[in-house]
């Protein structure tokens, strides 16, 4: 995977979580924030990390922002700041812009701007852990569209020692596979005689109300 050059503006635990994955990616990151002490804080899981006034066309342009793949905007309640600091990106031509939003009134003033992608930390992590408590056996989701999601689910009891042909899972529950996780590992090219085993997690795809009678197994 080639290098990618992001920035984050605003380094609270959204944009550092954000910063640490990217750079652990071995992807350079550029971190901003107005508050001194919270640049010294992080400063260790960026590449770079400037105290600057992200509200300010000067700041931004002297930091070379505009010269970055990807932009996210991950200030905290401070919503004017948000959004002056998302339509300068916007102005000075940034190519992608990832924003954080508190509020759906925010997002649909970040839409307005032409942000690519609104997060809704607090909404999302609130269903992710309403999804868990409701199909336990679902570590994690992806969601494609209103009807379909990309799901790991461990595999049921029933079914191992098994193998993918035998299972024919795609004929009973309408999903497909198209990996399995084993001790940490993800193994993607399986072959239809692979053999299944207890602690797997299967990662499928299909319409959700398939999902949840399989993983209610």
């Amino acid at each position: 995977m080639a290098k990618k050059q992001f920035a984050v503006i605003g380094l609270g635990r959204f944009g550092v979580s954000v910063a640490r994955k990217l750079m652990e990616a071995r992807h350079d990151v550029l971190g901003i924030d107005i508050r001194d002490e919270k640049v010294e804080d992080v400063e260790q899981y960026f590449t770079h990390a400037a105290v600057a006034d992200a509200t300010e066309e000067k700041a931004l342009t002297a930091l070379g922002v505009r010269n970055f793949e990807c932009v996210i905007v991950a200030i905290g309640n401070d919503i004017q700041s948000s959004i002056l600091t998302t339509m300068l990106l916007k102005n000075l031509g940034v190519q992608k812009i990832i924003a954080k939003a508190v509020s759906k009134r925010h997002g649909q003033v970040l839409e307005k701007i032409g942000v690519d992608w609104i997060i809704y930390p607090e909404k999302d992590m609130g269903e992710r852990v309403a999804k868990q408590l409701l199909s336990p056996n679902v570590l994690n989701y992806i969601e494609l569209s209103k009807e379909h999601n990309i799901e790991e689910i461990k595999l049921p009891v029933k079914m191992v020692g098994k193998n993918l042909r035998e299972l024919n899972l795609r004929a009973k529950y309408n999903i497909n596979v198209i990996a399995l996780v084993r001790d940490g590992d993800v193994i993607v090219s399986l072959s239809p005689e692979h053999s299944l085993q207890q602690d797997d997690f299967l990662i499928v795809i299909g319409n959700r109300k398939d999902l949840v009678k399989f993983s209610d197994l």
